[in-house]
C-alpha cells in the first residue's frame, strides 16, 4: 500500500489585516496585553487566520519526498543526498503541487493530522479557489485511507497524548527539534526572507513522523 508521510507549517495573518469586525471577533475578552499576544498566536491555528508556509512529504518506503514552500521568487533545488527536492510557489501555487501529489497514494500518514493539517489544508484550499482531489479526513476508525499517529499511539485517545518531540525521544528517533528550531520562528524566518530555512525545517518533521509511522507499523499495526 502506498503511503505517503505529510505535515504542514503555517503562519497566522498579522492582526492589522482583518477587517474591524472579523478583529472585534478575534480579540474579544482579550483586555492585557497578555491575552491578546496569546489570541495573536492562536492566529496560526485555523486557515481562516492563517496561510500555509510549507508542505513536506516523504514516501516511508523510498525516503523520497518533495517540500513544497512560499516563497517571493521561484527556486527549485535537492537536499544533500537528492532524496529530498524543494520547489517554491506563492500559496495556491503550492497547494495545486499538493493535490497532484498526493492523489497517487493509497494512504497518507500523519501526526496530529486529522484534527490540525488535513482539515487546514482542506479548507485553505477551498478559500483560495483549489479544489482537493480527495478526502483527507475520512472514516476516523480506520488506519487505512489515513494513519494519523497520534489517533494510533493513544488508541484514539484513550491514553495520554505526547507531541512528536516526545514520542521520537521515547522511540529513539531523532528528535526534529534537536536542531532548536520551533514553529515560534518560523515567523521571523518568513519575515526576514528564510524560505529555505522553513522548508527544511518542515522536512525534519516529516522525516521523524516517516520514522515514527515505521515502528508502528512494524509492532503495533496488528490486523
Amino acid at each position: 500500500m502506498p503511503a505517503l508521510v505529510f505535515d504542514i507549517e503555517t503562519l497566522g495573518r498579522p492582526p492589522d489585516s482583518f477587517d474591524q469586525a472579523q478583529t472585534g471577533y478575534l480579540f474579544r475578552g482579550a483586555l492585557t496585553e497578555e491575552a491578546r499576544a496569546e489570541e495573536v498566536n492562536k492566529l496560526n491555528l485555523s486557515p481562516l487566520t492563517a496561510e500555509i508556509l510549507a508542505i513536506g512529504m516523504l514516501n516511508p518506503e523510498t525516503s523520497r519526498g518533495r517540500v513544497l514552500y512560499r516563497s517571493d521568487r521561484t527556486e527549485k533545488f535537492s537536499s544533500d543526498d537528492g532524496k529530498i527536492e524543494f520547489a517554491s510557489g506563492d500559496e495556491t501555487a503550492i497547494l495545486r503541487s499538493f493535490w497532484e501529489d498526493v492523489r497517487s497514494y493509497d494512504r497518507i500518514v500523519t501526526f496530529n493530522g486529522r484534527t490540525f493539517d488535513c482539515p487546514f489544508l482542506m479548507i485553505r484550499s477551498a478559500l483560495l479557489g483549489v479544489k482537493p482531489t480527495r478526502n483527507l479526513v475520512p472514516y476516523r476508525y480506520s488506519s487505512s485511507p489515513h494513519c494519523d499517529l497520534l489517533d494510533q499511539l493513544t488508541y484514539y485517545g484513550s491514553t495520554r497524548r505526547f507531541n512528536l518531540d516526545f514520542y521520537c525521544r521515547a522511540f529513539g528517533i531523532p528528535s526534529p527539534k534537536a536542531g532548536g528550531l520551533t514553529g515560534l520562528d518560523l515567523g521571523p524566518l518568513y519575515r526576514e526572507g528564510k524560505y529555505r530555512e522553513i522548508g527544511e525545517y518542515c522536512i525534519g518533521d516529516v522525516i521523524a513522523t516517516a520514522e515514527l509511522y515505521r515502528r508502528w507499523k512494524t509492532y503495533l499495526d496488528i490486523k
